[in-house]
């Protein structure tokens, strides 16, 4: 068993349960999945497969029961697998819903990305937050044939790395390139001016604006199906 597997396993052990009172009795949740009721994804450990897939499973869901909301992911974690953060970002760019970021902590290496992945506008971190971007690395063994095949393919994923970063922060891809030479650490005022956030926040104020608007959206949504039915019902009593 791995270290980050262990690791898992005694966190799993360690995840508050959450009881509430509805009207058919009680019903408890882990503190994870309470939260999914309110449309909050956390990303909180090093980024695998296996994160990947919850990630990327949770945000199917919420865009099957509400296309129309916000999705808030937020993110403290160092980074993890390049192929299983990029499969949290193909998922993030194809679903309906707009997806707020959020920092808290950190954001490292590919959780920079998704971070700087999330909706223009409703990218944010909190003032004590790290961000790191860098270039992606590896270590590989085998036939000299094999070695040269695998940094064909890391200098591939560089490229492509590069250019998400850059189609998001708004930087030249060139600019990208040189700051992701070396790891680049970052606050948050720091990340706002290389355009991986949008803001520096210090209350939930600025996340409910977002939440406001949308449910004013659903709200006009409703409205106007419904005024449709009412004609369509009018339309065929005459």
């Amino acid at each position: 068993m791995t270290s980050s597997a262990i690791y898992n396993s005694i966190t799993n052990q360690l995840v508050p349960i959450v009881v509430e009172q509805t009207s058919r009795g009680e019903r408890s949740y882990d503190i994870y999945s309470r939260l999914l009721k309110d449309r909050i994804i956390f990303i909180g450990t090093q980024v695998d497969d296996h994160m990947a897939n919850l990630i990327i499973a949770q945000m199917l869901f919420l865009e099957s029961d509400e296309p129309e909301q916000d999705i808030y992911l937020y993110i403290n974690s160092p980074g993890g697998q390049v192929s299983s953060g990029l499969a949290i970002y193909d998922t993030m760019q194809y679903i309906k819903p707009d997806v707020q970021t959020i920092c808290m902590g950190q954001a490292a290496s590919m959780c920079a990305l998704l971070l700087a992945a999330g909706t223009k506008g409703k990218r944010f971190a909190l003032p004590n937050s790290r961000l790191m971007i860098h270039q992606p690395s590896g270590g590989f063994q085998g036939q000299s044939t094999d070695i040269q095949i695998q940094a064909r393919e890391i200098l591939q994923i560089r490229e492509r790395l590069d250019d998400i970063l850059a189609k998001h922060t708004g930087q030249a891809k060139e600019k990208v390139r040189d700051d992701t030479e070396r790891d680049n650490f970052m606050t948050g005022e720091e990340a706002k001016k290389y355009g991986l956030i949008d803001s520096v926040i210090t209350s939930r104020t600025e996340v409910e604006k977002g939440k406001k608007k949308d449910n004013t959206e659903v709200e006009k949504g409703k409205k106007k199906d419904n005024t449709e039915v009412e004609k369509d019902k009018k339309k065929d009593n005459k």
